[in-house]
């Protein structure tokens, strides 16, 4: 495990190598699994703000649940989540493209209509982070749907934090994923 400030890294995140394979997996994370995509609390206005423009791109399933469940929701932990299509299927955020599942914020952030790119939680996949009392524990999720993820991570060398240089400066800034990179750099090191 390696420490920076509060945050407590998994040598999982720099050992194991993953990156994304849509064209396999078909975004399966978006409709798969036992809850919505977590959210933070600053989240929710990033969500209600960005959710008009968004609208016309969800599906009537997506759209029938955020009116029976809202724009997000707790799940039984009470956390805050994305609401599911009927309570148990895809995240009702998620659009069709040529058979892939992705993200309707993402979408209409890379064509610039929102600044909400999507939840960071979804941003950071394969990492997933757990509060603790005085830390942060951030862990590499093992998940079987990714294991093309993993044979293309592992074919092109690509850690996961590297995959995740974008996400993991997005949730903890440009000067921590520096010190990161300095401390595999040391941890590599102290390996040989």
């Amino acid at each position: 495990m390696i420490q920076i400030d509060d945050k407590l890294i998994s040598l999982d995140v720099i050992e194991e190598q993953f990156v994304c394979d849509l064209g396999k997996c078909k975004g399966e994370c978006c409709i798969s699994g036992d809850a919505g995509a977590p959210l933070e609390n600053d989240e929710l206005y990033e969500i209600e703000e960005a959710y008009p423009t968004i609208l016309n791109m969800l599906s009537e399933d997506g759209k029938k649940s955020i009116e029976t469940y809202g724009l997000y929701t707790k799940d039984d932990d009470g956390d805050w989540v994305t609401p599911l299509v009927n309570g148990n299927k895809e995240c009702a955020y998620v659009i069709f493209e040529k058979g892939v599942a992705t993200c309707a914020f993402e979408k209409a952030h890379s064509v610039g209509k929102i600044s909400f790119r999507k939840p960071i939680s979804c941003h950071l996949y394969p990492i997933r982070i757990k509060k603790l009392k005085n830390y942060e524990a951030v862990n590499y999720d093992r998940w079987d749907i990714c294991s093309a993820a993993c044979t293309l991570g592992k074919n092109l060398k690509v850690p996961v934090y590297k995959f995740l240089k974008d996400a993991l400066i997005r949730k903890y800034g440009a000067q921590w994923y520096m010190e990161l990179e300095i401390a595999v750099d040391h941890y590599s090191k102290s390996k040989t």
